[in-house]
């Protein structure tokens, strides 16, 4: 039965082919036009005319009445070429038209051609386009047209901004589906309606593309560029936090190395202030008392073995001053450091 049912569509839509391009045997009968009715509101039909017909402004005429007297009506807005009329905008009234090209003053007629208008209709855009979205499956739907539901397609074209073509996907009228969508990328999509050839359609028309819109993950977004400027903030907080580090280390380093260059080109000296002050706390600041008691005290402050030396040399103390002590102390550092 569907075979039949194809079989029958084909012969249909053979039929009104033929007679679409039916054409009177008049003066030009190979000349091309291009006819497009929009939404089956309105028609438009264009020609050459400088080429058909070079320096001669012709008139046109049309007429949807199918009886035999039929009634011709003047072309109410022609389409100009360089003040040539080129084409011809008017309503569609019916679905059979009879079309008639003229020379200037109607007496000749220069082309004539009869057609099923609605074997030419360029469907209108898809009305509230609508997406759902399932994890990474998305469903794209919208309103249903007035009429010829059947004989219309939805398709959708997406891509990704790492793609250079646009992958498309066709479904009935009027919902759409795809799946296998990564939710890290952003994709672009739009959509437009089509008309089937040959069983609705003598020429491939569809409608003009929905405006474009982009998601990712589920959201829509403005455009595709949004998604990268997350990652070029987290890029620059990174270098940037990554360039204080690393000044820090050096800076850190550099502070070493200026302590140790501190250290060898000016060695710290240590302050004798504090040395001897058990010795007046012992004997009160009287240096008088035997060499015995003095020397003992000095070993407290010194090492026993810088005392001992300083025996051995014979360090003599005679002068109760300080500055006798401080000589003896100085002498004996240096002797043990000497051996």
């Amino acid at each position: 039965m569907r075979f039949i049912f194809q079989a029958c569509s084909m012969l249909f839509a053979l039929g009104n082919l033929v007679a679409s391009q039916s054409q009177s045997p008049g003066w030009k009968n190979d000349i091309s036009t291009t006819i497009i009715n929009f939404n089956n509101e309105k028609m438009q039909i264009t020609w050459a005319a400088r080429e058909l017909f070079p320096g001669e402004n012709v008139s046109f005429s049309y007429t949807f009445d199918e009886s035999k007297y039929k009634v011709w009506k003047p072309c109410p807005t022609y389409l100009l070429d360089q003040d040539y009329n080129s084409g011809c905008l008017f309503k569609t009234e019916g679905p059979t038209l009879a079309i008639s090209i003229r020379n200037n003053n109607g007496s000749e007629e220069l082309f004539s051609k009869r057609l099923k208008s609605d074997f030419y209709i360029k469907p209108n855009r898809p009305k509230n386009v609508t997406f759902f979205w399932n994890e990474n499956t998305v469903t794209v739907s919208c309103n249903k047209p007035e009429r010829a539901v059947k004989c219309l397609r939805l398709e959708l074209q997406y891509r990704s901004k790492f793609d250079k073509q646009w992958q498309s996907r066709t479904s009935k009228c009027c919902s759409v589906g795809e799946q296998g969508f990564d939710s890290r990328k952003c994709y672009s999509f739009r959509v437009r309606l089509k008309r089937l050839v040959p069983y609705c359609n003598v020429v491939n028309y569809s409608s003009d593309w929905e405006a474009e819109t982009f998601w990712m993950n589920g959201t829509l977004l403005d455009s595709c560029n949004d998604d990268i400027k997350p990652q070029s903030n987290t890029v620059i907080v990174l270098s940037c936090l990554l360039a204080v580090i690393l000044m820090m280390l050096i800076l850190l380093i550099l502070l070493c190395k200026w302590q140790r260059l501190q250290k060898s080109v000016m060695p710290s000296v240590p302050d004798p202030k504090h040395i001897f002050d058990d010795l007046f706390s012992d004997h009160n600041g009287n240096f008088q008392v035997s060499k015995t008691s003095i020397f003992t005290s000095i070993q407290k402050i010194f090492h026993p073995e810088v005392v001992k030396l300083s025996l051995t040399v014979g360090l003599l103390i005679h002068a109760p001053t300080l500055s006798m002590l401080s000589l003896c102390a100085e002498f004996s550092q240096g002797s043990l450091h000497n051996n």
